[in-house]
């Protein structure tokens, strides 16, 4: 039998698989086929309605809501869902909602957050996003249904994410952005619909090669300051990309791109004071 410590006030679903060293705290409710990882932690008053899968580690602070059914007039109470997967040691604050996909199991993924995701006191995702590995949400972000933030990005306060954008890895929006197009990895958001620049604080902090940064300067000049069609974009990225594997990435990125890119002021400087 696990080794787990439950609350008298709280209520578990006898469908809960419970890892060892879970603790759940007063208040909390868990319904239906939910299963938390090792050492997973419910602080109080978190409500987690399955399917929904928490990773080892993670810390679920009080007003947690995760699993709820999606925030879409198509989904009607009673159907199926993929549920929520949120990976290992993610930091889950106050009053947080992740809801659960719009799809059933086996016509669509799960809501899924990567590990080690930090979503701070407000901050939302909604139905069918895809959350990477490392990545900062602080609060107040609202990431709309079907959104995909890549790996490592930060959002930070307010920042808000339209249905179907990305944001690529390593990517920076500043506070109070407005996010509906894609936004490249490595590149900086601000304002509405604006790109400023490369993240080059972020890119430091990471360890990426100083040579691989000084390249994505270079394309982030000669691809979005100037006026190109995308078609061109795509080209000069990859002739760029062929000694810079991030400058591929980031070419990879706008061909795959539907709902196009992010505006840039041609006469705007690189701003790493947005950071």
């Amino acid at each position: 039998m696990a080794n787990h410590t439950i609350h008298p006030s709280a209520i578990v679903d006898a469908a809960a698989e419970l890892g060892d060293g879970v603790e759940i705290g007063p208040f909390c409710i868990v319904s239906g086929r939910v299963t938390l990882g090792a050492g997973v932690r419910l602080i109080s008053h978190v409500t987690i309605n399955g399917p929904t899968t928490i990773g080892d580690g993670t810390t679920l602070y009080p007003g947690v809501c995760i699993g709820m059914p999606p925030q879409d007039y198509k989904f009607k109470p009673g159907m199926a869902t993929a549920g929520v997967v949120l990976g290992r040691d993610c930091l889950i604050r106050e009053h947080v909602t992740i809801h659960a996909a719009s799809k059933e199991p086996g016509q669509g993924p799960p809501t899924t957050l990567g590990d080690r995701v930090f979503m701070m006191v407000n901050s939302h995702a909604g139905h069918d996003s895809k959350i990477g590995n490392d990545v900062i949400l602080v609060n107040g972000v609202l990431l709309a249904g079907h959104t995909e933030i890549g790996d490592k990005a930060t959002l930070s306060g307010a920042v808000v994410v339209h249905q179907f954008a990305r944001v690529g890895r390593l990517a920076f929006a500043s506070g109070l952005s407005a996010v509906a197009r894609d936004l490249p990895p490595f590149c900086i958001a601000a304002e509405r619909n604006q790109m400023k620049g490369i993240n080059a604080v972020g890119l430091r902090r990471s360890g990426m090669p100083r040579e691989h940064i000084t390249s994505l300067r270079a394309a982030f000049r000669q691809v979005f300051r100037v006026s190109r069609t995308r078609p061109e974009q795509i080209e000069v990225l990859r002739a760029l990309g062929r000694d810079c594997p991030p400058v591929m990435e980031m070419a990879d990125f706008v061909a795959g791109s539907k709902r196009g890119l992010l505006a840039c002021a041609a006469a705007a400087a690189d701003d790493e004071s947005l950071e």
